[in-house]
């Protein structure tokens, strides 16, 4: 995962074991925020919203040294392109939820610090742009260009939270 000042939108959520949310089922407890983020999609007019369930998603061959080059469970794709990915860590006291939401996709810097050949970064390039997408370029308005920032992300999520 490559993470810049700029991309992805990341947050995190805190669920005290005690909350309605919590989930003992370490992949069920991924739903209700995949659903979360679906519908802060869907507020801003994505279409072909997908949640993965709790069974194994689509990976590309690449999955295993790029984040975003699998889809896990409760992780989001836009017309089959992964947009949101999720993680979590759990102690006692909970279950703290790691959420990244690329804005916009380019491979080309994380590709250029991975040990690959110039053949095989080709080969990544070309099947990550297949597989992972940035949600200001789905959600792109082709007449005005308008694309959300940052702020529309996180306003959306918010506003969507249960």
């Amino acid at each position: 995962m490559l993470v810049t000042p700029d991309d992805p939108v990341w947050i995190d959520v805190w669920i005290p074991v005690d909350d309605p949310l919590s989930s003992a089922d370490v992949t069920g407890a991924f739903g209700w925020l995949g659903a979360t983020w679906a519908g802060a999609l869907d507020r801003l007019g994505a279409t072909g919203i997908e949640v993965q369930g709790t069974g194994p998603g689509a990976c590309t061959r690449w999955a295993s040294l790029v984040c975003f080059g699998g889809v896990g469970a409760g992780e989001v794709t836009v017309s089959g392109r992964k947009v949101v990915g999720l993680a979590q860590r759990r102690n006692r006291s909970g279950a703290w939820f790691h959420t990244a939401c690329v804005l916009r996709w380019d491979p080309t810097l994380l590709l250029e610090v991975l040990d690959l050949s110039p053949g095989e970064r080709a080969a990544a390039a070309t099947g990550l742009e297949a597989a992972v997408a940035g949600v200001a370029d789905v959600l792109a308005d082709g007449s005005s260009g308008d694309r959300p920032d940052r702020d529309d992300v996180v306003a959306a999520l918010v506003d969507a939270l249960p």
